[in-house]
């Protein structure tokens, strides 16, 4: 893999700190060998976190986990942002939120985006002057710049999540009507953090070509909170449970799109050379589940496909124990995956696209069988391989299982890296 981020220090003239920006090295990280972190004891710090996330999803589970590791490594944390209702569970949406995005136009929409920024601004100054803050941690999201601005007017440090260049998202799947304004806001947020913390390298690129220093950029991929898989069933226990014991299951985790490839596994099921007993389990809900269970039906194999709906947090893992197939048929080009860090902790044979952002974790025959995307019937091909051969599912498996600890893909190990940054941040503005 060519390199394409450098570890500060190697030839651009910058002296290497404490927090080594070992995962901005280009070549595989399972190459490089474990980051290096700083093991000295960090001061106990005070953490204004910000975000404009009101789901209950996968950002949901970012920001849950990120906070209760910082507070459980002694840190005091204040959070603020919309507030979901205490009756939200997982896998709701915000509904108001979706109904005026439907009824005004996109340009008001977006302004009205940009005006919250002032009513974001405003709260999380008041925070700031009551929790007197060490620093900002601020979940990036389109036309929200109010950390920007705090960080402008108190000088506190500003570290910025990015999880997807949402300017580039939005016009390509959303549909965006004020793209110069969008644009401006996000170089904006990213140039005025302190540390821009995008989840992977591929992100990473795209903070550059916003105009931000590489050596302010630090990549975080997701983790795994490892107690919420600790007490997972055995793989036979989870296939009793679900009342499919001895069957070959494949499994999918999240919210279902069209372009997620599910529908492609389902297509593979009735093809005639297919196991007769594989499955497919869809763990999660999504618009496109209506038209999967469809085609299962019209295709005939409607008794080998199951959809869970939503399901409560900790019971995702009793689920995913059940897979001997863990899939993630498609990703967006710069993505980190919960899924896939979820499949990794349970010790599941993943089947995934060969491409740069899933290859940051996985390698083709360690962790993982990849395959070619644009190669028609790669996956499929995948999928036969993995149900005809016990001894490469087990080989992945235990590759999976071991890649969490090699790579320290876990929240707690993400919150010290985010400690230590603002430590030396908060050192040099003293």
């Amino acid at each position: 893999m060519r390199a394409q981020l450098r570890i500060a220090g190697d030839h651009n003239g910058l002296q290497p700190r404490a927090c080594d920006r070992v995962v901005l090295i280009a070549s595989s990280p399972r190459r490089s060998g474990r980051p290096f972190i700083h093991r000295g004891s960090n001061p106990r710090m005070r953490v204004l976190y910000h975000h404009r996330t009101a789901s209950r999803d996968g950002q949901a589970v970012h920001i849950d986990e990120i906070v209760s590791s910082l507070r459980s490594q002694g840190h005091d944390v204040c959070v603020v942002g919309p507030d979901s209702g205490s009756g939200a569970s997982m896998g709701d949406d915000v509904g108001w939120v979706q109904r005026i995005r439907a009824v005004l136009p996109k340009a008001l929409y977006e302004l009205l985006e940009l005006g919250y920024s002032a009513l974001a601004y405003w709260r999380l100054r008041r925070a700031a002057k009551a929790f007197k803050p060490d620093f900002i941690y601020e979940r990036y999201n389109l036309y929200l710049l109010a950390g920007a601005l705090l960080q402008r007017r108190t000088g506190l440090p500003l570290l910025l999540e990015v999880n997807a260049p949402l300017a580039d998202e939005r016009e390509r799947f959303g549909g965006l009507r004020l793209r110069r304004l969008a644009r401006w806001a996000e170089r904006t947020a990213w140039r005025s953090a302190t540390y821009v913390l995008p989840v992977t390298r591929v992100l990473a690129e795209h903070v550059v070509a916003a105009g931000v220093e590489r050596q302010r950029i630090v990549v975080i991929p997701n983790g795994i909170n490892r107690s919420h898989f600790a007490m997972a069933p055995s793989p036979d226990a989870a296939k009793v449970a679900i009342g499919w014991s001895g069957s070959m299951i494949l499994g999918f985790t999240g919210f279902v799109r069209d372009w997620h490839g599910v529908d492609r596994v389902v297509r593979w099921l009735a093809n005639p050379a297919t196991p007769t007993d594989a499955r497919l389990l869809v763990v999660g809900e999504g618009p496109a589940r209506a038209e999967l269970e469809s085609l299962a039906q019209s295709l005939h194999v409607s008794e080998r496909v199951r959809f869970t709906g939503v399901v409560p947090r900790q019971d995702v893992p009793g689920y995913v124990a059940a897979f001997d197939i863990a899939l993630q048929p498609a990703v967006v080009a710069y993505a980190s995956p919960l899924k896939l860090f979820e499949y990794l902790a349970l010790g599941k044979a993943v089947v995934a696209p060969r491409q740069p952002n899933i290859e940051e974790v996985l390698t083709h025959g360690a962790n993982a069988l990849l395959f070619d995307a644009n190669e028609a019937g790669a996956l499929e091909s995948a999928l036969s391989q993995m149900c005809a051969d016990a001894a490469l599912r087990a080989r992945l498996a235990a590759g999976a299982q071991a890649t969490i600890e090699e790579l320290s893909l876990t929240w707690d190990h993400n919150a010290r890296r985010i400690i230590c940054l603002a430590s030396e941040a908060v050192a040099s503005r003293a």
